[in-house]
């Protein structure tokens, strides 16, 4: 397994997810923390795609810690779980197959004959794929928020009798 580059690209995409928080205008002391969640997030994602996992159930995973880790850091900062969950996930999001998915359907106006059904089934790969990526970071970012859901510990009242 090549450390090196599952270091470096989880280190991107901590820096992505800093830039993604400034794009939403998160509070600037959570920034810290959303690099954390976007490192760990890539780390985990790229640490099994180099051990031969699918990206689809890489990316679920990554997205799962990085839901399952904004809980408690949201709860320290005093912010909503999303602040830290939704732009440390979007660096996991698959450009390159959404790419190749456009470029095909672009292909498939001018093909005709054998090369149509390479072009067609390359890019319903392609497109499904992505469709499965995005649906699994949702899933990984939104199942850890609702398990974990309770009651704001600032909400509860002790019954003293």
């Amino acid at each position: 397994m090549d450390l090196i580059l599952v270091l470096s690209k989880a280190f991107w995409c901590g820096w992505g997810a800093i830039g993604f928080g400034i794009l939403f205008n998160v509070p600037p002391r959570t920034l810290f923390a959303l690099w954390i969640g976007g490192a760990i997030g890539g780390f985990l994602k790229f640490t099994l795609l180099q051990l031969t996992v699918g990206v689809v159930f890489a990316s679920f995973v990554g997205a799962t810690a990085v839901g399952m880790l904004s809980i408690p850091i949201a709860h320290f900062r005093h912010v909503p779980p999303m602040i830290f969950a939704i732009p440390a996930v979007i660096p996991m999001i698959p450009g390159v197959f959404a790419y190749r998915t456009m470029l095909g359907l672009i292909k498939l106006t001018g093909a005709i004959g054998p090369d149509y059904t390479t072009i067609m089934s390359d890019t319903v790969n392609n497109g499904v794929k992505t469709l499965f990526i995005i649906m699994s970071l949702a899933l990984g970012v939104s199942v850890p928020m609702h398990v974990m859901r309770q009651e704001s510990a600032k909400n509860i009242r002790l019954k003293i009798k």
